[in-house]
């Protein structure tokens, strides 16, 4: 194995190992972010389970919680320079999506029917159907570049999944979404990675997207459970036969589920992913209930 050390030039100097396997080796290629960190990018981390929620109420707290690190609510409850986890799950189920995406290729009679809510993003993209997975959010208040939080994000994650045995490793290649996104099969997120996703072999397991607003930034993603997000098919207006068995296809070829490789649910992988934040900053994870978080100031302000 061959390692080299890059320097990413942010105010502080922070370290990468990127670690490199000779041909034949078990593992490809993978960022080995927290290896050889010199400094912690946060000087604390805070989590939150704040279990099932319905969509409209998933990502108003999601946004809620991206106007008080904006507002410097968080900070003044819980002191400079932290970041928070937020980990949640849907019910009813629900399709979400992307802020810019067009709402009309979602089939809303269909979903209304199945008790399925449809919400949009704040984040970009395309359409997810949140119905058996983990989904995560990320908040910070800080300068580093969102290429940054990305990865440390996903290492975070990744270092979680190989406790219950799944190696997920980091996408390298950087789609071009212009063009992805011209095609009709393009609707579903998690049909194309962005570098530094995680997939396992070569399939994506964890699907993010962020937002920036100045200094703040939110990132939230989705890691299925099981195959239940590739039915997001059956919600599409007006496709086709052809259209439908497309999206299919492509769900089956690219996407995987936790239940492929491992019997761990959300209830085993959330003290994990707390666990492993609570490493990435040198220090154990402080636990925060939903109400400590709606008591902040100005928590309840119409957005």
């Amino acid at each position: 194995m061959i390692c080299k050390q890059s320097k990413n030039l942010i105010g502080v100097e922070h370290f990468f190992q990127i670690c490199y396997f000779w041909p034949g080796s078990p593992s490809p290629a993978r960022l080995c972010y927290f290896d050889t960190l010199m400094e912690p990018l946060f000087s604390s981390v805070y989590c939150v389970d704040s279990g099932a929620g319905s969509g409209q109420h998933n990502m108003e707290f999601d946004m809620q919680l991206m106007r008080a690190f904006a507002d410097g609510a968080f900070a003044r409850a819980f002191g400079e320079g932290g970041c928070l986890w937020r980990f949640y799950r849907w019910s009813p189920p629900a399709v979400s999506l992307g802020r810019n995406q067009n709402p009309a290729e979602i089939d809303r009679e269909r979903c209304r029917a199945d008790g399925v809510d449809v919400v949009v993003r704040p984040t970009g993209g395309r359409a997810v159907f949140h119905a058996d997975e983990l989904t995560y959010s990320f908040f910070a208040a800080t300068p580093l570049p969102n290429e940054v939080i990305y990865q440390m994000v996903h290492e975070t994650i990744a270092r979680a999944l190989s406790k219950v045995g799944v190696a997920a490793e980091f996408c390298r290649s950087q789609p071009d979404f212009r063009a992805r996104y011209a095609t009709a099969e393009s609707v579903s997120c998690f049909t194309a990675s962005a570098r530094y996703e995680l997939q396992v072999g070569g399939r994506k397991i964890v699907g993010s997207a962020q937002r920036r607003n100045g200094n703040v930034l939110l990132q939230h993603g989705s890691l299925p459970l099981s195959m239940r997000h590739r039915q997001l098919s059956r919600y599409l207006a007006g496709a086709s036969r052809e259209l439908v068995d497309a999206v299919d296809a492509d769900m089956e070829r690219k996407t995987a589920s936790l239940d492929e490789f491992s019997g761990a649910g959300y209830a085993d992988l959330v003290p994990l992913l707390i666990a492993e934040a609570g490493n990435a900053a040198g220090s154990d994870a402080k636990l925060l209930t939903s109400a400590e978080i709606e008591r902040l100031e100005g928590f309840h302000l119409s957005l």
